[in-house]
């Protein structure tokens, strides 16, 4: 697997690349998300690329498994311990029970609500979700290059960006070549879209 895209000429924990990264968190702007260049999403889909999906899929197989495995085993040795209505073990192991069994239907629930984007799907003529974009920092002179993604799978520190952030919105749909404005905590910030490639 290829490693995540990263900024470089600049250290990784520069106060440049974090005000970066804020601008690529998975919050959404006050204009909303923005889907141009991909076809409409229904706002109950999650949106995953298919190595999302497959970190998926295997984070459920693992909470399911040997995670539940795990737990019930806690829960009996805790109950070898007397009365449990005076066993701090045993509550413990209860709530770890409990918390878990709620993972796993919110990821079984995400599971079902899944909208894969497939490789075929995609075009590098426009940035659209799948795609990974070079950026060039028109101030700073800074090139980084970030995977865009739905916000289920955002995790701007290692390269993957949110179409619902501020920087996801401001590239989508724009072609390489465009200089496009990026709202970030010390005020706009303006670059120009270098490449447009597949992850």
């Amino acid at each position: 697997m290829r490693s995540p895209p990263r900024c470089v000429d600049s250290p990784r924990g520069s106060a440049y690349n974090a005000r970066l990264r804020q601008s690529a968190c998975t919050h959404p702007c006050p204009a909303g998300p923005s889907l141009r260049g991909n076809p409409v999403v229904s706002q109950k889909d999650v949106i995953l690329t298919a190595d999302g999906l497959k970190k998926l899929q295997d984070e459920i197989d693992y909470l399911s498994t040997t995670k539940r495995e795990e737990v019930a085993q806690r829960i009996k040795e805790a109950r070898e311990f007397g009365d449990i209505t005076e066993n701090s073990e045993y509550d413990d192991a209860k709530n770890e029970q409990a918390m878990l069994e709620h993972r796993i239907s919110q990821l079984e629930e995400k599971l079902r609500r899944a909208r894969v984007v497939k490789t075929s799907e995609i075009s590098t003529d426009r940035v659209q979700l799948g795609v990974t974009v070079t950026l060039k920092d028109l101030e700073d002179e800074e090139v980084c290059s970030y995977q865009l993604v739905g916000s289920a799978e955002a995790d701007p520190i290692a390269g993957r960006v949110s179409n619902e952030s501020p920087l996801g919105q401001s590239i989508m749909g724009r072609r390489t070549g465009d200089v496009v404005m990026v709202p970030a905590p010390g005020g706009q910030r303006r670059f120009e879209i270098l490449d447009i490639g597949l992850a």
